[in-house]
């Protein structure tokens, strides 16, 4: 994180946060989206998978977009993205073009676009990335009062 007020509204939008959808979630157990989802849900969150080929990941259903997803869930918080850098600029389009907004984008570690940075803060969504969501949750939110 930057600075506290970036830590301050990480943490609020966490502890406020029930729905999760994650962009690139595998069903490949070894992989890191799918360790980052079942932490996710052990921790108490709905996640929300989206996987191109839909299916099930974790014991819920996948969908195979974004906005299929945001059409048939009701309030989903924070857009948890696991895909390649150069893609993020599209997954920013996608997520503007969504039937409501998510209050986060959480970029996964690693990942990063000045582009993608500024088409969602320019709507005034919270942006984060190159940071883990798991690794930040267990930092900022591993209290007595979560």
């Amino acid at each position: 994180m930057q600075d506290s007020s970036q830590e301050h509204n990480a943490r609020t939008i966490l502890k406020n946060a029930r729905k999760i959808a994650i962009v690139g979630l595998s069903n490949d157990s070894q992989k890191p989206s799918y360790k980052v989802a079942e932490y996710l849900q052990k921790s108490g969150y709905e996640i929300i998978p989206i996987h191109p080929k839909g299916g099930e990941i974790l014991g819920v259903r996948a969908y195979e977009s974004l906005k299929d997803a945001f059409r048939a869930e009701a309030q989903i918080d924070i857009v948890n993205v696991f895909r390649k850098s150069e893609a993020l600029p599209q997954v920013a389009h996608e997520v503007l073009e969504l039937p409501y907004l998510p209050k986060c984008v959480w970029v996964q570690l690693g990942l990063e676009s000045k582009e993608a940075r500024a088409l969602i803060e320019g709507v005034k969504i919270f942006y984060v990335e190159d940071l883990c969501l798991a690794i930040e949750h267990k930092r900022l939110c591993n209290d007595s009062d979560f």
